[in-house]
């Protein structure tokens, strides 16, 4: 779900009555959590920020500080605890237990987690139910590494011999949403080379407590042994050649995300010098005073302005222009935030800029929210101003192919009509040995048909060469149940014919290939529909639906579309079917059909316009 990096469409304050809901809401997802727990995830007496991606995915956290939970489907059903949370409270989720870094490294890659991967107890596989959350832990390793949710039951995992899926995975250790928060938790360095000693893969931390001070006495024992070693007294030889043999491995098995970890953990050494509190006493010392958030606000502002923010991009709500615009262009490891500057509110920041001359800004009395209008570009700030570049990150195709450019991903659509046995030609299929289970093309199936008659030497001789007979095996796959009672079978079809009689018979499908996603569904591909209508006052609105067919997320259309347009879009369900519809302010048709066919290389064949607006 975080695999890519994904810009939030708006961030906003909990209100007090959000914040008691969000609450109620987690206590009913995790009843296992005391108050405490609650609290030490949601402080009392701090605030709470949401963050909306154009994926329907809310994400809460603490402002300024780390997200701790997220809300799959926007609706508060699938709410999960990221790792900052479990760190801070390991024992809110059950978790299941890996068998080592060679299932973690697939883990913390992305992949879902397998049963052949966990670990089971002694006492049997633990009780658990479809669609519950759990975590997943390295041995001896109190923090979580990832989250998800469990794909079948306790029971139907023992009826199929603990094969397959076991859990779904949401959110994992380094994915975008991890990389999200500004720092991370280190609060003992031994207890960090204790974990790259038991799996180089993973280098999660969690917060002091008495497991982690366990582990880290574990990794002192192993420190002793080692100086035990080099003082010359006796040392069991197997386990140094066990440490050589496992330092071997992580040189040369770790992949690139992997040594990018251990470099930067390269420095820390395993003493009990470092302390929770000297680190925190660090972090304070980096804290800005509101006279460097202003600075540091004005700069970021001017930068967006001068590189990101067109004027066809206006006019531009300001929580837009914060997310998607003023927030990336912060220096990077720093934080920005509104409420520790002089202005302490978006609006009277944007409010005091338009004072100065920079913009020109309006309040929509309606939604109370302020609106970027225009951008003064002969200002002598603006035109003083020199853009910095960013250095764009260098991504390895080889390495993460879902990391790659989103324009040229969404080019890469493979869309391809196949066909599956069905009842009708099931004795065809069983004749010839083949499997019925199996996808086909057109030609793949029409060549097991002439396999069958030239196997059954069905074919006539002579001059009438083109002419099949009909024996009773290939007469009821193709005619059975379609003639009228009374009426006699065919005994003869012609060679033309055969093909597609033959594939009439057998189960449409479709699949539909974008990047590494691939889908395949049952029936015909439908079209995408766009529809341009008047509402009242003469006003266009143009309809966009059927993107589900072609993997195209509604959400993520509808964000491009309105800065493509700068207009305003929504995204609302189909009454009564499944799927979602954009809805774009104006009459933009045939744009918005140049827009699918060029940046999501849709077929034009694919693609149905209609136009209600001409007469």
């Amino acid at each position: 779900m975080f695999k890519k990096s994904i810009e939030a469409k708006s961030l906003q304050r909990l209100s007090g009555a959000d914040r008691k809901k969000l609450k109620r809401t987690v206590k009913e997802r995790f009843p296992q959590a005391s108050d405490a727990d609650i609290d030490a995830i949601l402080p009392p007496k701090v605030e709470i920020t949401v963050a909306k991606f154009p994926n329907r995915v809310l994400v809460y956290g603490v402002e300024g500080g780390f997200p701790m939970l997220f809300d799959v489907d926007g609706r508060g059903n699938e709410i999960f605890p990221t790792v900052y949370a479990l760190w801070k409270v390991p024992e809110l989720l059950p978790a299941f237990i890996l068998k080592g870094g060679e299932v973690s490294r697939f883990v913390i890659g992305g992949a879902d987690l397998m049963f052949p991967g966990i670990s089971i107890p002694a006492e049997g596989l633990p009780s658990f139910l479809a669609g519950e959350a759990w975590a997943v832990k390295v041995p001896s390793n109190p923090a979580p590494i990832a989250v998800g949710s469990t794909t079948m039951s306790s029971v139907e995992a023992l009826k199929v011999g603990l094969r397959g899926k076991a859990l779904r995975i949401t959110h994992y250790y380094r994915d975008s949403l991890w990389e999200s928060a500004e720092g991370h938790y280190v609060p003992n360095a031994g207890f960090l080379e204790d974990v790259v000693l038991q799996d180089p893969a993973l280098l999660p931390v969690c917060q002091t407590s008495d497991k982690c001070t366990d582990a880290n006495n574990a990794s002192s024992d192993e420190q002793n042994g080692t100086d035990k070693a080099e003082k010359g007294e006796l040392v069991d030889v197997q386990d140094i050649h066990q440490e050589e043999e496992l330092a071997t491995s992580i040189q040369t098995d770790i992949k690139d995300p992997i040594e990018e970890i251990t470099t930067e953990m390269s420095g820390l050494k395993a003493t009990d010098d470092i302390s929770t509190e000297e680190l925190n006493g660090e972090k304070e010392q980096h804290a800005l005073s509101s006279e460097e958030v202003d600075m540091l606000l004005d700069k970021c502002l001017l930068q967006a302005l001068r590189t990101s923010v067109t004027d066809k991009y206006l006019p531009m709500p300001g929580s837009i222009l914060w997310s998607n615009h003023v927030l990336p262009c912060r220096p990077p490891g720093t934080t920005l935030d509104i409420k520790k500057s002089s202005h302490k509110k978006l609006s009277k920041w944007l409010h005091s800029k338009a004072s100065a001359g920079w913009v020109v800004v309006k309040e929509d009395k309606y939604k109370k929210e302020v609106i970027l209008f225009s951008v003064n570009r002969k200002h002598k700030d603006y035109i003083s101003f020199i853009p910095e570049k960013r250095q764009e990150e260098i991504v390895d195709d080889t390495s993460d192919p879902s990391a790659s450019d989103g324009r040229h991903q969404r080019k890469q659509l493979e869309v391809a009509e196949i066909y599956k046995s069905s009842v009708h030609v099931n004795p065809i299929f069983a004749s010839l040995g083949i499997d019925t289970g199996k996808f086909f093309t057109a030609a793949e199936a029409t060549d097991i048909v002439f396999r069958y008659v030239e196997s059954q030497h069905l074919a006539k001789g002579g001059l009438d060469k083109a002419i099949v007979v009909l024996d009773a095996t290939l007469c009821d796959a193709l005619y059975k149940g379609t003639v009228k009672k009374g009426s006699s079978y065919p005994t003869e079809i012609h060679k033309k014919d055969l093909g597609g009689m033959f594939l009439s018979r057998m189960q449409a499908h479709y699949r539909v290939t974008r990047g590494n996603e691939s889908v395949v569904r049952k029936g015909a591909l439908k079209s995408i529909q766009i529809m341009t209508e008047r509402r009242q006052g003469n006003k266009k609105v143009t309809r966009v639906s059927g993107l589900e067919s072609f993997l195209v997320d509604a959400e993520v259309l509808a964000s491009e579309l309105q800065k493509k347009f700068a207009c305003s879009t929504s995204v609302a369900e189909l009454p009564g079917k499944k799927g979602y519809e954009v809805l774009v302010q104006g009459g933009v048709i045939d744009d918005l059909a140049r827009h699918l066919v060029e940046h999501y290389g849709i077929p034009k064949r694919y693609i149905e316009v209609l136009d209600k607006t001409k007469k």
